[in-house]
């Protein structure tokens, strides 16, 4: 796996350094501090698509929720009241209401800034989402931390779990019927037409299939290089399974998919980089704070963030997301729409995964991307967002914040066990 990567000017060889080098160490680093670690979700919201099939039994499924006590006071109070005006109006609530700014801003705020929240609540963005949100306010959302329940191999397969790639890639890619479906692995291999015929679409839609293929490839690697290799007396062992990557990677076992499908992750991986590039100056003001109640580990946390957007900003080859949507204004407009909305989909049928390990990180993970793809798509309001106060313009939610750092680590510990993967073979030859 080398050479330059298609609809870029970057090649494999670049991204392995910067990631190993730069990246890794650090967003490791970061997953690990508190405000990044507690995800709010809701494991119990229904498939809007089918009929359920049941939940899985196994028991690596399960996901322990986190019990309230151990949740940051600031995490806590950040997503109750988050708008409302009785929070701003109460004595009782001043507590809560240093929390309430995004779950993220300090407690120096105006009136007039404090006005501002208020008009959010009433300002529906959902215009900008490419995800559909769990609802905080949920009885059934609950803080989970991530640390605790890391993504691996759970033994959630067969039918179920092929239902639902088979919709993201079926139903939501952009592809005429006529196409073979890109996903079944019980099918005859597609050949070069499939690819003739992906290489004519135009740039957007390319790229919308390749972010999905490049999540798809990391989610498999992740679950290769966290394998349950055996269980003696009660103690699960787990680790790298070569034979498991060797099976859904390998270029003779995938008939030439293997290649293609990391190459997507990488890909992915430049457009995830990309949003945290763009994103920076939203983070840099001094009104944004990763708010959790502990001063000294806040402004920790806050430093290694801005330690990772100066990195960021310093790879020299990005992707250049200005090719995208960039014909006739209405042209680009729908497809921007339509992009928007084929992702949003997607994001919902992650509701429709039967273990519960699986749809949290399924969830996590497209909502980071879906954030990212916000990002990418509203350049011009972060530019002009203000320094000392909050902007309707752009505006990003605790959940959106932690699932696209969550995510992006994702992707970096997927081409650092890559790495492992080309050691551990070159060893088994």
């Amino acid at each position: 796996l080398t050479g330059v990567l298609d609809d870029c000017l970057c090649d494999i060889e670049s991204i392995d350094d910067f990631n190993t080098f730069k990246i890794f160490p650090k967003i490791q680093k970061l997953q690990e501090r508190d405000y990044f670690r507690y995800y709010k979700v809701n494991l119990k919201r229904p498939c809007p698509f089918w009929a359920d099939d049941g939940h899985c039994s196994i028991k690596d499924c399960h996901v322990e929720p986190c019990p309230e006590s151990k949740i940051p006071v600031g995490i806590k109070a950040g997503s109750s009241n988050k708008y409302s005006k009785a929070a701003n109006a109460s004595k009782e609530l001043e507590d809560c209401e240093q929390a309430n700014k995004l779950g993220a801003v300090n407690s120096t705020l105006s009136n007039q800034s404090k006005e501002a929240f208020i008009d959010w609540a009433r300002y529906d963005d959902s215009q900008d989402h490419f995800c559909e949100l769990d609802d905080e306010r949920s009885p059934d959302a609950q803080y989970v931390d991530l640390l605790l329940n890391p993504e691996r191999y759970t033994g959630y397969k067969g039918p179920s779990a092929w239902r639902v790639w088979n919709s993201i890639y079926e139903e939501n890619c952009f592809k005429p019927r006529s196409v073979y479906r890109p996903l079944n692995p019980l099918a005859p291999s597609r050949g070069e037409s499939f690819y003739t015929w992906l290489e004519g679409l135009c740039l957007e839609k390319r790229v919308f299939y390749k972010l999905i293929s490049g999540l798809h490839a990391s989610i498999n690697l992740h679950l290769c290089a966290n394998y349950l290799l055996e269980e003696t007396w009660g103690k699960p062992r787990w680790g790298p399974n070569v034979k498991e990557f060797t099976r859904r990677f390998d270029p003779v076992e995938t008939k030439g998919e293997g290649p293609r499908r990391l190459k997507n992750l990488y890909f992915l991986y430049l457009i995830e980089l990309r949003a945290l590039s763009k994103v920076a100056p939203y983070f840099e003001r001094s009104v944004v704070d990763l708010y959790t109640g502990n001063g000294h580990e806040d402004a920790e946390s806050k430093a290694l963030l801005l330690d990772i957007f100066r990195d960021t900003k310093s790879f020299h080859m990005h992707f250049d997301e200005k090719s995208m949507f960039a014909g006739d204004k209405k042209g680009a407009k729908s497809l921007k729409e339509e992009f928007r909305l084929h992702f949003k989909n997607i994001s919902r049928i992650m509701d429709c995964v039967g273990c519960d390990k699986c749809r949290l990180w399924g969830k996590l993970q497209t909502q980071g991307l879906g954030t990212a793809l916000k990002i990418l798509f509203s350049e011009k309001e972060i530019q002009s967002l203000p320094e000392n106060s909050p902007s309707k313009g752009f505006q990003l939610t605790r959940q959106e914040i932690v699932a696209l750092v969550n995510a992006f680590g994702r992707l970096s510990t997927s081409i650092r066990e890559l790495q492992n993967f080309k050691v551990l073979l070159q060893q088994t030859r």
